[in-house]
């Protein structure tokens, strides 16, 4: 769950609990482009305050009315379509004569939404599936490789960190690309060894680990949805992790380095028996080339080169 969504969950809580009447609006469905993916959402509250998004502002305005004039006095969920003709597509701004269909809950329950607080604060990934028929929800435990599920009976939707980061280092630089992680819906872990840097990550939304990271990770366990970065620059830490992280299902690994030191770290790892194809995974010198010099600049070209990653978009 990134940090919008977050917001949204927080807004909602607070307001139920201050008796105010609040609808939950969820994308269920787009068709062409449309600006906010499946999954996403927004709470609207009575008097028409909004937390959250679904379309990056095209049909916000109009949703608050339909729910004030309409939906609010409603018991059950009920679907919305913008965008059904080009006219209507245009008008809305949708771009590219886009649809959106969106499932608006006029009565939540508050305590499934705290429950769904609770699990994410332990770092868990829950499922919710609505009944559209009644309205009411139900919650399991969920995987790394659930997906939004949406049919003519009921949604699924899924909240919690999905996608995780393991950052080798606790560094300045790792603590500055943790926080972006958090914000991009990555569950973070940090792995150090040293006792000295211990005290550097105190963050309630990041776990830190004291170990060697080979070590570690293989208690952890590595899928396609993990992220790994190696940031301490010192071989006899980086290259543990790497040779396991190589080896492994992690979707993006990075290390910190300049053009040679990458070269010389791939020839090290060459005598550890792995193999070019895996060394090609490594993005090194780690980031995208945009000129960055401080910590916050050179966190900022790594999370945007997981993301690109992530979604199939990196040319390197």
């Amino acid at each position: 769950m990134n940090s919008t969504d977050y917001q949204v969950l927080q807004a909602a809580i607070g307001w139920l609990h201050d008796g105010k009447r609040v609808a939950l609006a969820t994308v269920v469905q787009t068709w062409g482009s449309s600006p906010r993916p499946v999954g996403s959402w927004l709470a609207i509250r009575e008097d028409g305050q909004v937390v959250g998004s679904v379309s990056g502002g095209c049909v916000e305005d109009d949703l608050i009315r339909r729910v004030q004039s309409e939906i609010l006095t409603r018991t059950t969920p009920e679907l919305v379509k913008y965008g059904i003709s080009r006219d209507e597509a245009v008008r809305f701004g949708l771009p590219c004569g886009g649809t959106l269909q969106l499932l608006v809950e006029p009565r939540p329950e508050v305590f499934i939404l705290e429950e769904i607080m609770g699990r994410i604060r332990k770092r868990s990934i829950v499922l919710r599936r609505v009944n559209l028929s009644t309205g009411e929800s139900s919650l399991t435990v969920g995987s790394h490789s659930d997906q939004f599920l949406f049919s003519s009976e009921m949604m699924q939707t899924i909240y919690g960190p999905r996608w995780r980061m393991l950052i080798i280092g606790a560094g300045q630089l790792s603590l500055c690309l943790a926080h972006f992680a958090l914000t991009s819906d990555f569950d973070v872990t940090v792995i150090d060894p040293r006792e000295e840097y211990s005290e550097g990550i105190k963050s309630d939304e990041i776990q830190f680990i004291q170990g060697m990271p080979d070590d570690v990770m293989q208690e952890l366990g590595i899928d396609s949805h993990t992220a790994i970065v190696a940031l301490t620059h010192d071989p006899k830490i980086d290259d543990l992790a790497l040779i396991d992280a190589l080896q492994s299902q992690a979707f993006y690994i990075g290390a910190l380095g300049s053009h040679t030191n990458t070269q010389k770290r791939k020839d090290r790892l060459r005598e550890f028996n792995v193999s070019l194809e895996q060394l090609n995974q490594l993005h090194g010198p780690v980031g995208l080339a945009i000129g960055a010099l401080t910590p916050p600049e050179i966190a900022v070209s790594i999370i945007a080169e997981v993301i690109a990653v992530k979604y199939g978009k990196n040319d390197s």
